[in-house]
């Protein structure tokens, strides 16, 4: 399904003594508006995904980070603090700083595979199959996919575990005609999305929606949790790079392993007159003299 996107530069990461050192040669591109300790956030991520460290390995000293990445101490401390919100590393007051074990955390604006953001955080996926087979569309889904109803799907149920840990129930639903090769796969390592693509279907966007919901007795057993005990529940549809729905998914993630993730923006021009700037006793006055009791956004349904 749905990391922080890494930045372009070149980099050179060596391990020596247990720890990593870190090179940066030019910095590359920023993301534009990014403020500068997430680039270096991203910076330091990017590393860890592409040396393939893993929890446990120490990062180096904070002033070598410094020098190696060219940003001050504050910088680098709200970056390292940042990461290690997410759990991607973890402090030891006398030791340093270490690659961590954490949370997988999804932000929403960057559609990923099960593999590849796990791989973001540091952390090897696998799955045990409960499914993999082919079956006639419902009703609902034949419509959800633009397919006639009864049409051939590929039906994959699996667990998905970090480091061995089982953290969510995955289930997805493929039109069998948009990859022939799906039910020959070895699903206990392949990526769907993975497969997808060499199959020419690539993702673009998903229509997504999570809600938190309460343990029942199957996925208690599955995933090693006591009845009753929190999930989130993700679903999407996912679309390909001519619009068309090719996926339904639905993922149940243990409640103490996952953490969902959003950055919200407030839509110009909301709850400020036109005109007028915040605090103007003339914006104010023309709201009273108008009786309408609001500007260009309703107060009434809060800030």
């Amino acid at each position: 399904m749905l990391h922080m996107g890494g930045m372009v530069y070149q980099a050179r990461v060596e391990k020596s003594k247990g720890a990593v050192s870190m090179t940066t040669a030019p910095r590359g591109v920023p993301i534009p508006g990014d403020p500068l300790y997430v680039q270096v956030a991203q910076r330091i991520l990017h590393e860890i995904v592409q040396r393939d460290l893993r929890p446990g390995d120490r990062l180096p000293p904070e002033r070598t980070l410094c020098r190696d990445l060219g940003v001050s101490r504050v910088t680098l401390r709200r970056a390292l603090l940042a990461l290690a919100d997410e759990g991607a590393v973890e402090a030891d007051v006398n030791r340093g700083w270490f690659v961590g074990g954490g949370l997988l955390s999804e932000p929403p604006n960057a559609l990923l595979s099960f593999t590849r953001m796990a791989a973001s955080r540091g952390l090897t996926s696998s799955a045990r199959v409960l499914a993999a087979r082919v079956r006639p569309a419902t009703i609902d889904e034949a419509e959800l996919l633009g397919l006639a109803p009864g049409a051939d799907i590929f039906e994959l149920e699996r667990i998905r575990l970090l480091d061995g840990i089982p953290v969510a129930l995955d289930r997805s639903r493929v039109p069998l005609q948009r990859a022939p090769s799906l039910p020959e796969q070895d699903w206990t390592r392949a990526s769907l999305y993975d497969v997808l693509e060499r199959a020419g279907v690539v993702p673009v966007r998903a229509s997504y929606s999570v809600e938190a919901v309460a343990a029942d007795a199957r996925h208690a057993d599955l995933l090693g949790l006591a009845e009753g005990a929190p999930l989130l529940l993700a679903q999407q549809i996912t679309y390909d790079q001519d619009q068309r729905p090719f996926e339904l998914g639905r993922m149940a993630y243990r409640g103490d392993r996952y953490r969902f993730r959003a950055t919200l923006t407030r839509p110009v021009g909301l709850g400020v007159a036109r005109g007028a700037g915040i605090g103007s006793s003339r914006g104010e006055g023309a709201r009273r003299r108008s009786g309408r009791g609001r500007a260009d956004g309703d107060p009434r349904r809060g800030t």
